[in-house]
């Protein structure tokens, strides 16, 4: 697969192993040919060896040359029978190679034709789709928690440069494209102009930057999201593009010591990390009827504020009145219908943490 290469979901299957199964069928007709002309050696008359009944090498040799052409004229059928089994029995089997030699080329032919049909109408119908640049670890993890809180598996297009992990996002039904994610063709074959949100799941902090700035040139107002192993690294991240960082090192180190200094809140915090299972976080809009009320009394158990730049809790004296065009993040139960959320805004700004 080259660089660059736009792939489709499909069900894993190799070439190798299309062609060996027309191997094993041309190879079993052969072998009920060669038996067939065997079984009525009398009825052929061999010009190597006037008068004597086919051998089994001869049978052999003249399926082969009737299946695979018209023979040569050297082994042909004398007595009415044998005529009568290659009319009904040898021409029919030399009919079916040919249309397996046929179809062959014929499938080429139709996969490429079919691959090119889907690139250009996947192109012009995405839009607003997820980027999930780098397939490992934590790209997985953000693909499965996208497709859990509600993003088809269709609306998301993976990156990476090994082969091996866009045929596993492809069994995983996502589309993917092959290359480095530093690249501007490569992100610009993955349609970024158009991507709402691009989340950067690489291992290195470098390569990291590097995408981050190519992202915000080809996208200025999607959402970019990206993930980095050093805190000092976080920085250099948002001034080269980036609306969220997540320090990856630094949120597994927290969370083990909130284990050992709450073993509770430990629980309740990779609860919440692992949705679906039990607590989940979700964010939504404040409606009509929450505008002027404290941010605590909103329908569902609001754990903060989100308004403009900031992120408030909900005992801060500016969450005490809710405004227009504020968010809510909510706890709510998977066992529970969430409340009604809507999609995030284009752009999304810059949060601060809760202190």
């Amino acid at each position: 697969m080259s660089a660059g290469t736009l792939s489709f979901p499909r069900r894993p299957r190799s070439a190798l192993s299309a062609a060996a199964s027309r191997m094993l069928l041309v190879a079993g007709l052969l072998a009920l040919s060669s038996a067939i002309v065997y079984l009525g050696r009398h009825g052929y008359r061999d010009a190597a060896d006037p008068g004597r009944p086919l051998s089994v090498l001869g049978s052999v040799y003249y399926a082969t040359v009737t299946l695979s052409t018209i023979g040569y004229g050297d082994i042909v059928p004398v007595t009415a029978t044998a005529r009568l089994v290659n009319t009904a029995v040898i021409t029919p089997m030399r009919l079916i190679v040919l249309i397996i030699l046929v179809g062959t080329t014929m499938q080429m032919l139709t996969e490429q034709t079919r691959a090119n049909w889907r690139l250009v109408r996947w192109r012009s119908r995405v839009c607003d789709h997820t980027i999930v640049i780098g397939y490992g670890t934590k790209g997985r993890s953000a693909v499965r928690t996208l497709a859990e809180s509600g993003t088809g598996r269709e609306s998301i297009v993976v990156v990476d440069l090994q082969p091996e992990a866009v045929a596993e996002a492809n069994a995983a039904g996502l589309v993917a494209v092959t290359g480095d994610g530093t690249r501007r063709d490569v992100l610009s074959r993955a349609e970024i102009g158009s991507a709402r949100q691009v989340v950067i799941a690489v291992n290195r902090d470098d390569t990291a930057v590097l995408i981050a700035l190519s992202a915000r040139q080809l996208n200025p107002v999607g959402t970019i999201v990206a993930a980095v192993r050093e805190e000092e690294n976080k920085d250099l991240l948002r001034l080269s593009g980036a609306d969220q960082v997540v320090v990856s090192s630094g949120a597994a180190g927290q969370l083990l010591a909130i284990s050992v200094v709450s073993p509770s809140a430990g629980r309740v915090i990779g609860d919440l990390l692992a949705r679906g299972r039990g607590l989940n976080l979700v964010e939504r809009p404040v409606t009509a009827a929450e505008v002027g009320t404290p941010a605590r009394d909103a329908d569902g158990r609001v754990i903060a504020l989100v308004r403009e730049d900031h992120l408030l809790p909900t005992d801060d004296p500016r969450a005490g009145r809710l405004a227009g065009g504020d968010r809510l993040v909510l706890v709510s139960s998977c066992r529970q219908p969430a409340p009604a959320t809507s999609a995030p805004s284009r752009k999304s700004s810059h949060v601060d943490h809760i202190v």
